[in-house]
């Protein structure tokens, strides 16, 4: 079973977001031990680049040195939800923990990218990244549906 930790900045603010995500955590508990993390965000009245740097600290300093990285990124590489199915098969086969960290609302710092192992796009769209929290969610499951061949119907 895939180990996953979505690595986040920041806190779910929005009740109707909080409970979209237990819902998918409880879906999800059959297919992946899933673990969310949140580190803080940095406070709104920095620039986006003291922001960056700050969050990206607290990022790194909670990854597991031999874990893998997956970074979503609006500059990634673009994924179906089938491609992203497809990923998440590989991670599980390859027997690592993975981390997949969604950035604050400044984006991610050079060194979070440069540690990453993939860099990933789910669309060309930009979205606020507490309502990106709840995509993911989403997107993992209807990835295990998809892998396992099992329908999927919201």
């Amino acid at each position: 079973m895939l180990h996953l930790t979505v690595l986040a900045v920041g806190k779910i603010k929005e009740e109707y977001l909080r409970k979209g995500i237990v819902e998918y955590r409880k879906r999800l508990s059959p297919y992946v031990k899933l673990k969310i993390l949140e580190v803080p965000d940095s406070p709104i009245g920095k620039t986006f680049f003291k922001a960056k740097e700050e969050e990206g600290k607290r990022i790194l300093k909670s990854l597991k040195n031999n874990s893998f990285v997956g970074v979503l990124d609006p500059e990634g590489r673009t994924i179906t939800s089938e491609e992203f199915a497809k990923w998440l098969g590989e991670r599980e086969m390859g027997g690592k923990e993975v981390f997949l960290i969604i950035g604050g609302a400044s984006g991610l710092a050079p060194d979070v990218l440069a540690r990453a192992d993939d860099v990933l796009s789910f669309s060309n769209l930009t979205f606020p990244h507490q309502l990106f929290r709840l995509i993911l969610m989403e997107q993992i499951y209807r990835g295990f549906k998809i892998l396992r061949g099992e329908k999927y119907h919201l």
